[in-house]
């Protein structure tokens, strides 16, 4: 029988599907939160352990925590929950779409599932919350909502572990830097991108130990490191220059 439960909010992508399995073989009983829950269908059958699958409106923070509040009380809370949405988009003409999607999902959509999952944990005593991030959070950069989001998305959480320490609770909030995954898995380049199942492993591993923050791979801590201290004449290289007009 299933000795802990472990919710994935934005259990679509390949790494909340790795957490999955890997949770899954350690007969951690599931419940996956997914825009379209028909579309796990075959991946929760394909898992040893008991999994529950349930629709996720992240971009409607109220429907939102009416999801989380009733899958809570259904399976009587969880031990774990991880938070792993997100969107990043790019385009240099820096349309208005792409910024108010970030904010809506990478800031209304996360404080609102974080804000309902830590108020559950608050009740029931204990808990673990952990949120999927990104060292593009430490600075500005040309996914100009995304980096931004991602900020805000750190800070959340270290006032989330304020208000832990606060309340004398047991609960242990996580914030998990991947090192620009997203960017990797958008251009598919193997020199950024890490074997996603290392990636997952190496995310569990650090759950298990409670870490309050945690860079993966192991690498991006050094690259983190040096990326908050480079000067903005070094860190900002994009200089805009006047086209020569044609003649």
């Amino acid at each position: 029988m299933s000795t802990a439960t472990a919710m994935i909010i934005g259990a679509s992508s390949q790494l909340s599907q790795a957490l999955a399995r890997q949770l899954s073989a350690q007969q951690v009983s599931l419940v996956l939160f997914v825009n379209d829950p028909e579309s796990l269908n075959e991946f929760s059958q394909s898992l040893p352990g008991e999994v529950s699958v349930y629709p996720l409106a992240i971009d409607q923070p109220d429907t939102l925590i009416t999801q989380l509040n009733t899958a809570w009380t259904k399976h009587n809370g969880a031990h774990l929950v991880i938070v792993n949405t997100g969107v990043n988009d790019y385009d240099p003409s820096l349309p208005w779409a792409i910024d108010k999607l970030a904010i809506d999902i990478n800031v209304m959509g996360f404080a609102a599932a974080n804000n309902c999952i830590f108020k559950l944990m608050c009740d029931q005593g204990y808990g673990q919350l952990a949120a999927i991030n990104s060292i593009a959070g430490q600075r500005g950069g040309p996914n100009v909502a995304y980096h931004a989001s991602k900020a805000f998305a750190e800070n959340y959480l270290q006032g989330l572990s304020m208000h832990a320490q606060r309340l004398k609770l047991p609960i242990t909030i996580s914030d998990i830097q991947l090192g620009l995954f997203d960017k990797a898995v958008h251009l598919n380049t193997q020199l950024l991108l890490s074997p996603i199942d290392k990636v997952a492993t190496q995310i569990i591993t650090a759950l298990q130990k409670g870490k309050r923050r945690v860079y993966v791979t192991k690498r991006w801590r050094v690259v983190a490191w040096i990326n908050r201290l480079l000067p903005e004449y070094i860190y900002n290289t994009r200089h805009w220059k006047q086209r020569k007009k044609s003649q």
